[in-house]
């Protein structure tokens, strides 16, 4: 809540930028377990000292328990939570082109959902940054024509979720069919197609399954026995995936 006080005030007085300057002070600040002096914390910030010391003041006015005193050091007590939801220009920018990726390329659910969240943060951030969230200037090109799957693959989802097995027909690009029960873990996003990733049981190896290429799905009521994050561990270590 305190946050927001200080970001409308700012705001009202035409000074976004220094709301946000503030409020990278508190995550600087939270980042510390210990007390830190106010010339680190103004070198990070790019400020004055006296600037330091102004915001700090700022911040202890509007509650905030900030001990410490200039040429000692500072830290932040516990029990002051930054909101759920603040973005700089930079942030809101990325989540719009992400956003908008999805919208274009992801299945119904996804984009729907893509949409979705742009409208529930446009309404909980400062007039400001909802402008830039609307009107955003970083464009998603035109998409290749994608390849729609036969299966929901929300349910794909789901199972990953859930840690679920499933069994489906799988046709290879000979136009073979196969029998597959698999351990999903991870679903891939391309320009055009999207993919299963999974442990196979029939070729006891990690497998990756087109989704446009399942005839037909199940979702068993059985847990696969590893965790999905072991798998994608294990997965992104083979396939030398870093970052």
């Amino acid at each position: 809540m305190i946050y927001w006080v200080i970001l409308n005030k700012l705001n009202r007085n035409g000074e976004l930028s220094r709301a946000q300057r503030l409020l990278s002070l508190m995550e600087m600040l939270r980042s510390y377990h210990f007390p830190v002096q106010g010339k680190v914390l103004a070198q990070k910030m790019n400020i004055s000292l006296r600037t330091l010391y102004r915001d700090i003041a700022t911040l202890q006015e509007q509650g905030a328990i900030i001990e410490g005193e200039p040429g000692i050091g500072y830290v932040l007590r516990p029990g002051f939570v930054l909101p759920p939801l603040m973005f700089t220009q930079n942030e809101i920018e990325a989540l719009a082109l992400g956003a908008n990726w999805v919208a274009k390329r992801a299945d119904p659910q996804l984009r729907e959902s893509a949409n979705s969240v742009v409208s529930k943060i446009a309404a909980v951030i400062p007039t400001e940054l909802k402008q830039l969230l609307e009107n955003n200037s970083l464009l998603i090109g035109p998409a290749a024509t994608a390849i729609q799957p036969v299966i929901d693959i929300q349910s794909i989802r789901q199972a990953i979720r859930t840690r679920l097995k499933v069994t489906f027909v799988y046709l290879d690009l000979k136009g073979n069919e196969s029998e597959r029960t698999i351990w999903p873990f991870a679903l891939g996003y391309f320009e055009n197609i999207s993919i299963v990733i999974g442990w196979c049981e029939l070729r006891e190896a990690f497998r990756h399954f087109r989704s446009d290429r399942i005839i037909s799905l199940k979702v068993e009521k059985q847990c696969y026995p590893r965790s999905r994050q072991s798998l994608l561990k294990e997965w992104r270590e083979l396939e030398k995936i870093t970052g």
